[in-house]
């Protein structure tokens, strides 16, 4: 990939919880890139480690997690070089982040003008009249009907999906060049979900700008993104490009969840599913993290795999090379 052309570069970050036997590495070496104006999705279950990655770019985990990475690149700036300072004009204005639930996200004791022109004042030094305008500029892109109302009103006055509009809208007020959208249909209903995925794809097109979308919906994936990069168990064990991912996963998790989406178990008694759980900290196997729940399981599975190069992009399996989901055939 041209450096030019990266926006992002992550090189094997971890977040660790706790300390002694209790630590617990909630994010173990992940390395993700992201090409400017183009969309990553990052895809597994809940408790992969999806949001912790991003939120560790963001800055916003608590003290007690030990966060350490290799290279924590953004624009061509190095994050963990700069000083607070320097990192605070970029994160929130360059880097913006949309959470999983706006109900919750909003500040229940704050009009939605106080709370976007808070955003504005902080990071483009915007007064009076140009705040007031820019904030309304805002609520239409978003298509909030009664803009100018709305402007007036507490988040306990808004719906779930008009919520989520006032945070896309916050998240968009000084026009970064990242957007990392975590869950953003959480708790909406179908048809709402629709309409903000619709509008975000929509002004991602427009304004240029690269996101990162944080789903465990794969039908979001095979419509908005570029690249995928599949997590478990706190590790990025597949990253590949749409529509390839869909064609031919090259993990045996990444094929489990696709065999898991009903439109493509048409004709089966039953959708497909793992058994078992995903490792706690207890209980995390020596080798492969998935290898209790593979069907390829072998005795060099004990064996922590790395990453390599697969069809569409990186791997971390040591069946990836095997022809066994292509030619019918089990290792």
């Amino acid at each position: 990939m041209n450096k030019e052309e990266l926006l992002l570069e992550i090189d094997n970050l971890s977040v660790t919880f706790g300390k002694g036997h209790r630590a617990f590495r909630a994010v173990d070496k992940v390395s993700l890139s992201l090409k400017k104006s183009e969309v990553l999705a990052v895809v597994g279950e809940s408790g992969s480690g999806k949001s912790v990655t991003m939120m560790a770019l963001m800055g916003l985990l608590p003290d007690s997690a030990a966060i350490t990475a290799d290279k924590l690149m953004f624009g061509g700036q190095d994050l963990q070089a700069l000083s607070t300072r320097a990192k605070r004009q970029i994160i929130g204005k360059d880097v913006s982040m949309i959470f999983q639930d706006a109900m919750s996200s909003l500040n229940p004791s704050f009009t939605v003008q106080m709370q976007i022109g808070e955003v504005l004042k902080t990071h483009l030094g915007l007064r009076g009249a140009a705040v007031q305008q820019r904030i309304l500029d805002l609520l239409n892109l978003v298509e909030i009907p009664d803009a100018k109302n709305r402007m007036e009103v507490y988040p306990h006055q808004l719906s779930g999906g008009m919520s989520q509009r006032v945070m896309i809208a916050m998240a968009l007020a000084c026009e970064p060049k990242l957007l990392i959208a975590d869950e953003p249909t959480t708790a909406l209903d179908v048809t709402v979900q629709a309409q903000i995925m619709e509008l975000l794809a929509r002004l991602q097109r427009e304004t240029h700008m690269a996101m990162v979308l944080i789903t465990h919906d794969l039908g979001l994936v095979a419509e908005n993104a570029h690249d995928v990069a599949v997590m478990y168990a706190g590790q990025v064990v597949e990253t590949s490009v749409v529509p390839d991912i869909f064609r031919q996963p090259a993990h045996p998790y990444t094929e489990a969840l696709l065999q898991a989406i009903p439109e493509l178990a048409v004709g089966e008694s039953r959708l497909h599913s793992l058994p078992g759980v995903v490792p706690s900290q207890y209980d995390r196997p020596a080798g492969c993290l998935l290898s209790p729940r593979c069907p390829y399981k072998q005795d060099r599975c004990g064996t922590p795999p790395s990453m390599q190069i697969s069809a569409h992009g990186l791997v971390r399996c040591i069946h990836a090379t095997l022809p066994k989901r292509h030619e019918g055939s089990q290792p």
